[in-house]
Order: C-alpha cells, then sequence, then structure tokens
C-alpha cells in the first residue's frame, strides 16, 4: 500500500468517524489521528469534530497511555500536514 493509498484510508476512517459511523477507534495510530482531526474541524464541523473526538477517547479509555502532541502525530507520519488533513477532510465532509 503506498504512503497515498494509507492517507486515503485514514481519511475515510475519519470521515466514517465524523459522520457516527465508527464508534471508536481501531488503534493508537487512528486515534491519534482522530483527536487531531477533531481539533483541527472544530470551528467550522462542531458536530463531527465531536464525534472524532468521542471515537478517540473511547479508544484512549480503553487502552490507557501517554497522548502525544500533536506535533508529535505529524512527526511519526500519520499526517502529512495539518492544513492537508484539514482541506481534504472538509472537502469530504462538505459532500456528505
Amino acid at each position: 500500500m503506498t504512503a497515498r493509498d494509507e492517507e486515503s484510508l485514514m481519511l475515510r476512517r475519519c470521515a466514517d468517524a465524523a459522520g457516527g459511523m465508527v464508534e471508536q477507534a481501531a488503534d493508537r495510530r487512528e486515534a491519534h489521528v482522530f483527536r487531531v482531526a477533531a481539533m483541527v474541524m472544530r470551528p467550522r464541523f462542531p458536530v463531527q469534530s465531536a464525534r472524532l473526538m468521542q471515537a478517540s477517547e473511547r479508544w484512549f479509555a480503553q487502552n490507557p497511555g501517554v497522548v502525544l502532541e500533536t506535533a508529535e502525530v505529524v512527526r511519526q507520519g500519520w499526517l502529512s500536514s495539518l492544513p492537508r488533513l484539514r482541506d481534504m477532510l472538509s472537502r469530504s465532509l462538505s459532500r456528505g
């Protein structure tokens, strides 16, 4: 799977969680990405942002540990950039 394929899959999972179709992140990486996506999307999509945060928090509630800072999530390579995440996820959520 290419990096673009992985990014596309993660964006789809974020959109699904934002839409209420995913109740909980599947793993540590997804929990962190959902958390960051929730923060980035909050101003424009507050309801979807809350769903992303809840899906992240549910995973962390069952898997206690260190919650990484946003910069570390990007350094890990789990996101390419915050503006790209915001723009691509905004397009997806605007389409419905």
